[in-house]
């Protein structure tokens, strides 16, 4: 995100073309080279973590993307920017490893739309910092002459100083995650992380509390729990606070369960990769590519559109005018930055609220339908009065980020649900990542060139009419997805159905029973025992509810 407020001006000094028509397809370019080399990788990723676990990858992807910032940030050529950019996509795998990471953390289905909400209020929030921090300290000699002096390295590389700083970001980013991010991977968070024991400790050593607090607090947590061990002491069986931890089964019967829940899916996966990718996990991941392309495409066609000297030439309404803004990179980097501004809070607060109340498939085909219309009106931004035109330029940046607040998520969730494993979830998502990225590839490669030809022939619009056509493609798409219940109905459904086909003993009942079975030693004659023994089979008996009555669990 940071590159886009500065890409126009970066290509533009690499001095590689006198027509700046031709700039669009150089920075389609370099903005495509990231997302071509992570399709080639994500993949792999995706199946390394579900090997090695999601937090080495995840820290693995934040390095190397250190790296390539660093070599974009010295490019004085075309291919060196390539090289930078390609080597951040080859080494960064995060996108399908996070998405998969989210959903491993994830209990309950109606806890979805919040949690699936985090990651891109991330993003919401690096787009912000992003192009913020690309706009304002990109060609700090000339932005800031007092700060910045001639001939220093910020002069003779005028891009280094954005990509140093995203870069310092990124080494904190790894630190943290090496000390404080814990494993999500089923078989891999249970081993010992040194990074997680030293993260404690430090956090342990940094607290600066007074003796008396702790003395205070001490006391607390004692008393706390001698109450606990008096009230567990008092409860039945199956009622503990303890034994509804989801790390604790709460019955023998349960713990089987899951090891034996685990073990089919063991088995189904190691039947091969192909059982993982049915009809409807193909079909959202065909709708994510589509939603990545275009919306790709606006990232990079909206900066060179704003970028774009304005055009004294008398439009020939209704398709044929050229024309952009001509802004500068502080001002594109502001108005970029503003809408994430908005997005935060979006999609923290109006997505769960749509989502629970029209359902992820609704609210997905909502989007994917009324989205063309943006790309149909875009473009006529330039024809509006002065006055006006920034006001028409915020109304469709708000548009579409609302957009895609609502699609993303709703997509990820309809994907994650249509998975019919937990242990093969690493990989579908790799190859969801991989389809975007190459989508993200192809999108503003494609659109650069259209644009490009639209500005020869006199179309300014024609590369956003085009996204409007691939964005048609995704809504019709949208209609053969299908939503699909999650791990979480399916565990659901089984435990329903569990009480219906059988009967309830009441634990207070197995208690009793217990206890009366213990007695029988004690009794001195036979005829007492069988008294006891036919008690115990009485209070068993007289406890069972009918599978059409089951009770409330507490």
């Amino acid at each position: 995100m940071s590159i886009f407020p500065y890409i126009y001006y970066m290509i533009s000094s690499f001095n590689i073309t006198s027509d700046d028509r031709q700039i669009a397809i150089y920075a389609g370019m370099v903005t495509s080279a990231f997302a071509f080399a992570e399709f080639s990788t994500g993949v792999v990723w995706g199946r390394l973590s579900d090997k090695v676990g999601r937090k080495p990858v995840l820290i693995g992807g934040l390095a190397g993307t250190a790296v390539s910032m660093m070599i974009f940030g010295f490019a004085q050529s075309l291919p060196v920017a390539l090289l930078g950019r390609a080597l951040g996509g080859l080494l960064n795998g995060n996108m399908g490893v996070l998405q998969t990471t989210v959903a491993e953390l994830i209990t309950a289905k109606e806890h979805q739309p919040r949690a699936y909400a985090i990651m891109p209020f991330v993003w919401c929030l690096g787009s912000i910092l992003g192009p913020a921090l690309g706009g304002a300290l990109a060609q700090p000699c000339e932005s800031y002459p007092s700060m910045f002096a001639r001939d220093t390295i910020f002069d003779r590389f005028p891009f280094l100083l954005p990509n140093l700083v995203c870069t310092a970001i990124l080494v904190c980013g790894v630190t943290i995650g090496i000390l404080f991010l814990e494993e999500t991977h089923e078989d891999r968070k249970h081993k010992r992380d040194l990074g997680l024991e030293a993260g404690r400790w430090i956090s342990k050593h940094l607290k600066r509390r007074s003796k008396a607090t702790l003395q205070s607090e001490k006391a607390e947590t004692v008393n706390a729990e001698e109450s606990d061990n008096l009230l567990q002491d008092d409860l039945p069986p199956g009622y503990r606070t303890t034994e509804g931890s989801p790390c604790l089964p709460s019955s023998p019967n349960q713990s089987a369960k899951v090891v034996a829940c685990n073990q089919q899916q063991i088995n189904h996966s190691a039947k091969g990769m192909p059982k993982a990718f049915s009809r409807q996990v193909i079909l959202n991941i065909v709708g994510y590519g589509i939603l990545a392309y275009h919306s790709m495409s606006f990232e990079q066609l909206m900066p060179v559109f704003l970028s774009t000297p304005v055009s004294h030439e008398s439009p020939s309404l209704p398709f044929k005018f050229t024309g952009g803004f001509a802004l500068s990179t502080k001002t594109i980097g502001f108005i970029l930055s503003l809408q994430g501004i908005y997005s935060m809070p979006a999609q923290i607060f109006l997505f769960p609220f749509i989502v629970q109340r029209f359902g992820n498939l609704k609210t997905f085909r909502f989007v994917m339908m009324t989205w063309p219309l943006l790309y149909f009106l875009v473009p006529y931004l330039v024809l509006l009065p002065s006055q006006l035109q920034m006001l028409g330029v915020y109304a469709c940046l708000l548009w579409k980020i609302t957009a895609q607040v609502l699609a993303y998520p709703s997509n990820a969730i309809l994907l994650t649900n249509s998975a019919p494993s937990m242990l093969v979830l690493g990989a579908i998502n790799g190859v969801a990542a991989s389809t975007a990225s190459l989508c993200r590839a192809f999108g503003p490669t494609v659109s650069g060139m259209i644009h490009s030809w639209g500005l020869k022939m006199g179309y300014t619009g024609l590369a956003w009419w085009a996204c409007g056509l691939v964005c048609v493609l995704g809504a019709i798409e949208s209609l053969w997805i299908e939503e699909m219940e999650g791990r979480m109905d399916i565990a659901e459904s089984r435990d329903e159905e569990e009480i219906l086909d059988g009967t309830y003993i009441d634990p207070l009942a197995i208690d009793a029973a217990i206890s009366s079975v213990n007695f029988v030693s004690e009794d001195r004659t036979p005829q007492d025992q069988k008294s006891t023994l036919s008690k115990a089979h009485c209070t068993l008996t007289c406890s069972e509810v009918p599978p059409s009555r089951p009770p409330t669990r507490q």
